[in-house]
């Protein structure tokens, strides 16, 4: 299986702490935050990956080099420019040959089972799949609501502070859909996908309850390095 690992951002967030490298290399007790996410990606078969790259992206190129270190086969999508999600997974579905491939973000680790929400896109017979995560406060983000496994809200925006359920940026998309995204920035969850939900494509998933991070703030890397350290980690 192939997968893209989006890997482009700027990390402004994180710069006071992580200044002279792209967020997904920050260093996890010496090892860079994607090397953890590479290796959980290996252990369940998903081995030919394309970095998505921008910032500094020579530097995931110099330290993962062809992927033979890590288990995997390495490919490396250059943006000129940032193209947001959509735009980067265009710009690196020239390297996708699978009828099938699997979209993450390299600056998230995110423990599940890759091949549940394969299951469920052959199950409800999808165009796409994603992994959706319980939080508590859904209003510092946007809403996403499956159901019997069917998205049927998406980013939808609220000011109440309750429990629910958001996107948990793992996708799982149809290589015939990289045509129907549209060249330059282009966002997958601004644009992409409710233009797919008006379109009645079949979109649909899981709730996801395992461990996640996003090391975009100081306060998450730290407590990523402590878990690290701590052994909850594992892949």
């Amino acid at each position: 299986m192939q997968a893209i690992i989006l890997a482009g951002g700027l990390g402004t967030r994180l710069r006071s702490v992580v200044a002279d490298r792209p967020k997904p290399m920050a260093l996890i007790e010496g090892k860079p935050f994607m090397e953890y996410v590479v290796r959980g990606l290996a252990a369940q078969g998903i081995r030919e990956l394309v970095f998505a790259v921008g910032y500094k992206g020579s530097m995931v190129e110099e330290y993962f080099k062809d992927g033979t270190r890590f288990g995997i086969s390495a490919s490396y999508a250059y943006e000129e420019e940032l193209l947001g999600t959509a735009g980067a997974i265009k710009n690196a579905g020239k390297y996708i040959t699978d009828d099938w491939f699997y979209v993450l973000n390299g600056d998230t680790f995110y423990q599940l089972d890759y091949g549940t929400l394969y299951k469920i896109k052959e199950k409800r017979h999808l165009d796409f799949a994603l992994v959706l995560r319980r939080v508590e406060d859904v209003s510092r983000y946007g809403r996403a609501i499956l159901q019997d496994q069917m998205l049927v809200e998406f980013n939808e925006k609220t000011t109440e502070p309750v429990p629910g359920t958001i996107n948990g940026g793992v996708y799982l998309i149809n290589r015939s859909l990289l045509r129907e995204i549209p060249a330059g920035k282009v966002s997958l969850e601004n644009n992409m996908i409710p233009r797919w939900m008006e379109e009645g494509r079949r979109l649909g998933g899981f709730v996801n309850e395992g461990y996640f991070i996003d090391i975009g703030i100081p306060k998450d890397y730290f407590r990523f390095q402590e878990d690290v350290r701590k052994g909850v980690i594992v892949w």
